[in-house]
């Protein structure tokens, strides 16, 4: 039996690193070997297992980043600017990585994809695997309605989420954007407010709504003329997107230096 995928955890002590960390512990083809927090996180030197609520694991959060070859993979859901420089360290350390952190710019993204030519990375808003799955449900749905059908994209999370629209709401425009051969710079529609003149065919709606602790909620509206039809996708807990990113990091053992997304990982390209 081949050993399990070492892997380090950066925001381990946030909800979705927590959630990490229990999914690593069910899956034994992985191993938890370095859980770490921002340097004045006030619970440094705590077990990250106990702190996700199982049996201590003897990772205790650190500040500090794993040494070279300690771990296989790294899976960030930190800030962007902490994934960035992470990203770049990873690959300085050899290690592939799994960036699931919201809210990168394309100059973000862009480092990303440069630390890539060194290390196997997969990039993706949401690591859900029902979530990469709607998105290729979306895309198809787009092609074969045209423009007869208007398009728009709602969201909702909870009222302490920092980026909007979502960076899933945005993936979902993107692949709308691109199975109708649209510039989603020109298209897309964040707002309507006051007398707007009526909607045009090119239009892409993304709205967002935040309020209590709603995990994540993703419909894609396509309106007719006498008919819609609605595609949703909502997240219970964070253990979807935990599975999905161990998911993954399993999927990076052996692939050569790439820039990946969930639809690699889960073979719907």
């Amino acid at each position: 039996m081949a050993d399990p995928i070492r892997i380090a955890v950066f925001g381990a002590a946030g909800k979705v690193g927590g959630a990490i960390v229990r999914a690593i512990a069910e899956t034994a083809a992985a191993r938890l070997v370095a859980a770490v927090e921002r340097p004045d996180f006030p619970g440094l030197g705590t077990d990250a297992s106990r702190l996700a609520g199982l049996p201590e694991s003897g990772v205790l959060l650190q500040a500090d980043r794993p040494e070279r070859s300690a771990a296989d993979v790294w899976i960030d859901f930190s800030v962007p600017g902490v994934a960035v420089a992470n990203a770049s360290a990873a690959a300085q350390a050899g290690a592939a990585m799994v960036v699931g952190t919201t809210g990168l710019s394309t100059q973000d993204k862009d480092a990303i994809a440069s630390a890539a030519k060194k290390i196997a990375i997969v990039l993706a808003p949401n690591m859900s695997v029902g979530v990469n799955v709607m998105l290729r449900l979306v895309a198809d749905a787009a092609r074969a309605l045209g423009s007869a059908y208007d398009i728009e994209i709602v969201e909702a999370h909870h009222r302490a989420k920092r980026d909007a629209p979502s960076g899933t709401a945005l993936r979902l425009a993107e692949a709308v954007a691109e199975a109708t051969g649209r510039d989603l710079g020109k298209s897309a529609r964040y707002e309507r407010h006051g007398d707007i003149g009526p909607r045009t065919t090119e239009e892409i709606g993304i709205q967002t709504v935040r309020g209590g602790d709603v995990v994540g909620d993703h419909t894609v509206f396509f309106l007719g003329l006498g008919d819609r039809i609605e595609i949703t996708h909502r997240a219970s807990s964070r253990e979807t997107f935990a599975r999905g990113a161990v998911r993954a990091a399993l999927w990076l053992q052996g692939r050569a230096p790439d820039l990946y997304d969930m639809r690699d990982v889960l073979g719907l390209k």
